[in-house]
């Protein structure tokens, strides 16, 4: 299996969901072992992607310097991990990605538009050589040395619509597209005006999340999946995982995780090299892995 980047530029425009001001978002090619590359136009410096780039983790996935952040980055990465993205720089001129709809699927047509180049230098991913975890209280997010890619998740809210879910995901291109992918990010409305109050979340609305008060979903279309808040959150996990720079195989555990605990559970997996090892897919006992990008 080959490296990938994209054939030709593609970009869109849409709305940041903290500062309610449109972002133009751009994809171009990479040359092999480049890595994914976030770019800041207005600023006209670059932030390569890594668990060392992260600067903040309380509301969203947020990397950057002390020249500059781009913010909400993890559902466009979820995608990126989904169609096996290796090489991409990734232009915008704001301090955060575009919202879309709240989910990934829009991150996946401008792939499918942009189209997958096959490159020549063999796929590299992170393989998972013993168990790495993250816990706080009863929260925890694993790793688990695997032959396939999975992600179970298992969330529990107090509010009646939500409650106890979970999903389990094997890992796929077209499985993320019919299972993940739609799933959108969600916000309690009472929140939400806290939030503007301090001049975040402007940008928010029932176009681009699930907007929930203290009984109903709020959105008229309704809900996407039974359980659309537990697929979310393994959309987002995958983007967290992306963070590493490349796909994980491994078996991903969670109950109750978040950007935070994502984030440490990267940084924890790549601080010692017994926990992983970067290995050509051509050289896994299982060729499983390789078809999930078919």
């Amino acid at each position: 299996m080959q490296q990938r980047t994209i054939k030709k530029p593609v970009e869109v425009i849409g709305i940041g969901l903290h500062k309610g001001e449109p972002i133009k978002l751009r994809l171009e090619p990479l040359d092999v072992d480049a890595g994914i590359v976030f770019y800041r136009e207005d600023l006209a410096f670059s932030i390569p992607l890594s668990p060392a780039s992260v600067i903040d983790t309380r509301m969203a996935t947020v990397i950057g310097s002390d020249k500059g952040f781009i913010s909400t980055i993890e559902h466009f990465l979820s995608a990126l991990y989904a169609y096996g993205i290796d090489n991409l720089r990734v232009v915008v001129n704001g301090n955060e990605m575009p919202i879309m709809d709240g989910s990934a699927i829009s991150f996946c047509l401008l792939l499918d538009e942009a189209g997958i180049a096959r490159q020549e230098a063999p796929k590299k991913i992170i393989r998972v050589k013993q168990v790495v975890e993250v816990e706080e209280g009863e929260k925890f997010v694993r790793l688990s040395p695997s032959q396939s890619a999975g992600f179970d998740f298992k969330i529990k809210f107090d509010h009646p619509v939500i409650g106890e879910q979970d999903h389990t995901f094997g890992f796929g291109t077209h499985s993320f597209i019919d299972e993940i992918a739609r799933a959108r990010t969600f916000g309690f409305a009472k929140d939400i005006q806290y939030l503007q109050s301090q001049n975040l979340a402007l940008g928010a609305s029932l176009q681009n999340a699930i907007g929930l008060d203290d009984h109903k979903v709020l959105n008229p279309e309704g809900l996407r999946f039974e359980n659309e808040f537990a697929r979310h959150k393994i959309l987002d996990a995958m983007g967290d995982m992306m963070v590493t720079g490349h796909n994980i195989l491994a078996q991903y555990d969670s109950f109750a995780g978040s950007h935070d605990l994502n984030y440490k559970l990267t940084s924890k997996l790549l601080s010692d090299s017994r926990n992983y090892e970067l290995v050509a897919v051509e050289a896994l006992q299982s060729r499983a892995f390789a078809k999930s990008f078919a």
